[in-house]
């Protein structure tokens, strides 16, 4: 898909909002929610969308939501942080399928990394074991609070 166009009220991450689909969650308020990966490039790999079901890329979140959404991405890639001990983390976000979106709702990853320790390619792992994802996701969850 291109960088513009119309926001499709059916793809996965507006579903994982209206609580049609399940996700491992490990943060979630008025403004946001984060949940773990299914396809993970690497263990903690967290995403971070906004409530707001119209944005299908940053361009399009509405200037008065940036901060507040922007503040969320943060708590969580500083739960992860504290909860998994990364030597670095990367936080990334990707607009049209040029630039490697696959899901066009806005999401953030946040992406523990760990020195001499490979990632899977973007879109590239298989799916996780959802009790693999919960443990990890328990860790977060703890570090958040």
């Amino acid at each position: 898909m291109s960088l513009h166009g119309t926001y499709d009220d059916d793809n996965i991450f507006a579903k994982i909002i209206r609580g049609e689909i399940p996700a491992v969650k490990v943060y979630e308020d008025d403004v946001a929610i984060a949940f773990m990966d299914l396809f993970p490039q690497g263990e903690g790999h967290t995403l971070v969308i906004p409530k707001i079901p119209k944005a299908r890329n940053f361009l399009e979140l509405p200037g008065d939501y940036i901060g507040s959404f922007m503040q969320r991405v943060q708590t969580v890639a500083k739960a992860v942080e504290a909860a998994l001990k990364p030597d670095g983390i990367v936080i990334t976000q990707f607009n049209g399928a040029p630039a490697g979106q696959t899901v066009y709702h806005l999401h953030f990853h946040i992406i523990p990394r760990w020195e001499g320790k490979q990632l899977a390619g973007h879109g590239q792992s298989g799916q996780a074991d959802p009790d693999d994802l919960e443990k990890v996701a328990v860790r977060i969850r703890e570090a958040l609070s």
